[in-house]
């Protein structure tokens, strides 16, 4: 009998571990969004929301980043994801966003 030493994660798919496409205070990678962010946050939360085809309400959630970093083998906690948007909330939806717009742009999305 062999023993489980890894566990499957959601959305894998086969691919292969990645990192956030830029960091989290990298603002000035795209200013549309480091903009929006500051400005319209529940616009951008919304964004990313339909983005993840998700309730327009949970884009700023700690399930919808853990879905998202989940999804493409992007390392952390949900723990972590919890701490990142409740100490820097705007900082870690434009990442997040970014990303988004990073990974459509490269059709990996």
């Amino acid at each position: 009998m062999n023993p489980v030493v890894s566990q499957p994660g959601y959305g894998s798919g086969g691919m292969m571990n990645s990192d956030w496409q830029t960091g989290i205070f990298d603002c000035f990678d795209d200013l549309g969004i480091c903009l929006c962010g500051t400005f319209f946050p529940l616009c951008l939360s919304c964004q990313i929301a339909s983005d993840m085809n998700e309730c327009c309400l949970c884009g700023a959630s700690v399930a919808v980043r853990t879905l998202y970093r989940t999804r493409y083998g992007i390392p952390g906690s949900i723990c972590s994801d919890f701490l990142w948007l409740r100490c820097c909330l705007l900082c870690s939806l434009c990442q997040l966003k970014r990303d988004i717009e990073k990974r459509k742009a490269m059709n990996a999305f």
